[in-house]
């Protein structure tokens, strides 16, 4: 595996800039997510209002992503994000205000946290639509989305880390304040790029029209249809893991803010190494088949975790479902970007976003209210389950996935015994990976 392989996307000026500011912001908002979990449950003590707190965090990204998807297909992505980092950078500045002050309340976490969704519901399908944009040679678009992922988990190890010592010794305050200056380093280095104009065709059609367009776009290809269902079912099932665990930290692995912290960096180095595996991949081939094999990684894992008792055992246990889950949502977003058609990118973009991190507030929700009447350890074996069986369903539907990705790849000539005119002999064999 070279080094020059897997982080061949950064040659290109624009992406090189774009991964510098984002592994520096992702850090202050990986601190930011553990210090707010860590705040409320030491508020409240009610894994129910965890879950609440999340909910209210997340369920824009539900109702509004789709909505966002029409704008971002529309209007300059380079700089909604511009805006949306701006807004962002404001949102943890008042939360750290609030929190340093001594004034903090459950119901400002809450309407801050929905402030915060309402953003990310703009952000994401931008921000991945952007991918595409900052890549002059669309053969490495792959490696530019797990490089992208690469630096949410470098984030994602560093963050959780720093944000329990500093729990520990100076407050979550500390850590809003942190994540409000984060945000300069991406805002800069946004600003700095040179950004070739994008063709957008002006369409002047009302937004619901344009919604409507991409929701039959998305749900008329079956490839699309099932990688977003299981996609749902991963995030309303499995992910209430990250809901629940202060109360793993605190009640069942008897630990502080620190071990917090330490858990989710745990899942964050699984998350890292996966990311690695996935930009040294030289084609999107082979993909489609082991989304199944990942999500059933992670989610044997989550009930693993929930039966131990022993914190190294449970790093260990992290490290994996970390590794599954951050596996199963690149490998998606690649095939997805991989298959879609430009002018509808942004829209199933956020039909990705709302499958992925739209649901999980219900999830959250669900697991809140589960964990009060079955404990943790019960919500997350049940999660476990149900994504196990979703991921066996999934597998005995890719010989027909096969058949409708192929004729995509054919076309960009992914596939080049095909593209060089050997179809015949490759139609009387049994039908290479997806």
């Amino acid at each position: 595996m070279m080094l020059n392989d897997i982080f061949r996307t950064l040659r290109y000026r624009n992406f090189r800039l774009f991964f510098a500011g984002q592994v520096i912001s992702l850090t202050g908002t990986w601190m930011q997510a553990i210090a707010m979990g860590w705040l409320v449950y030491r508020l409240t003590n009610s894994p129910f209002l965890l879950g609440l707190v999340g909910f209210f965090s997340q369920i824009p990204t539900f109702v509004l992503s789709p909505f966002a998807g029409v704008i971002v297909d529309r209007f300059n992505r380079h700089r909604i994000l511009i805006l949306t980092q701006c807004l962002s950078m404001l949102q943890a500045l008042v939360l750290a205000v609030l929190v340093i002050s001594g004034k903090i309340t459950v119901w400002q976490i809450m309407v801050l946290g929905f402030f915060l969704g309402c953003i990310n519901s703009l952000d994401i399908p931008a921000r991945q639509s952007f991918i595409v944009e900052m890549v002059e040679d669309k053969k490495n678009l792959g490696n530019a989305i797990a490089l992208n992922s690469l630096m949410f988990n470098v984030a994602r190890l560093i963050g959780p880390s720093m944000a329990g010592l500093i729990i520990a010794l100076l407050g979550e305050g500390t850590c809003f304040l942190l994540n409000s200056v984060s945000f300069i380093a991406v805002i800069i280095s946004l600003l700095a790029m040179k950004i070739k104009p994008r063709n957008v065709k002006k369409d002047t059609s009302r937004v619901l029209k344009g919604l409507a367009e991409g929701f039959s776009y998305a749900y008329g290809s079956l490839p699309i249809r099932y990688i977003l269902a299981l996609l749902c079912v991963i995030s309303l099932m499995g992910m209430s893991y990250v809901v629940l665990m202060p109360v793993f930290a605190r009640d069942v692995l008897m630990g502080g803010p620190s071990t917090f912290g330490f858990l989710m960096a745990a899942a964050g180095v699984g998350a890292l190494a996966a990311t690695i595996y996935l930009a040294s991949r030289k084609t999107v081939l082979g993909l489609g088949s082991k989304i199944p094999i990942y999500s059933s990684i992670f989610s044997v894992s989550i009930i693993l975790f929930s039966l131990s008792r022993n914190l190294w055992l449970s790093l260990v246990i992290l490290a994996i479902s970390g590794f599954g889950l951050m596996s199963h949502m690149a490998s998606s977003n690649i095939i997805l970007q991989t298959i879609v058609d430009d002018d509808k990118r942004g829209r199933v973009m956020s039909f990705y976003a709302m499958a992925f991190i739209g649901v999980a507030p219900f999830g959250s929700l669900v697991a809140g209210s589960l964990a009060n009447k079955i404990g943790a350890t019960n919500t997350l074996i049940a999660g476990g389950i149900v994504c196990i069986f979703s991921s066996f369903l999934f597998a005995k539907k890719l010989p027909v996935l096969r058949m409708h990705i192929h004729p995509v790849y054919r076309k960009m000539g992914i596939i080049p015994e095909i593209a060089s005119g050997i179809a015949a002999v490759t139609r009387l064999s049994v039908p290479p990976e997806d």
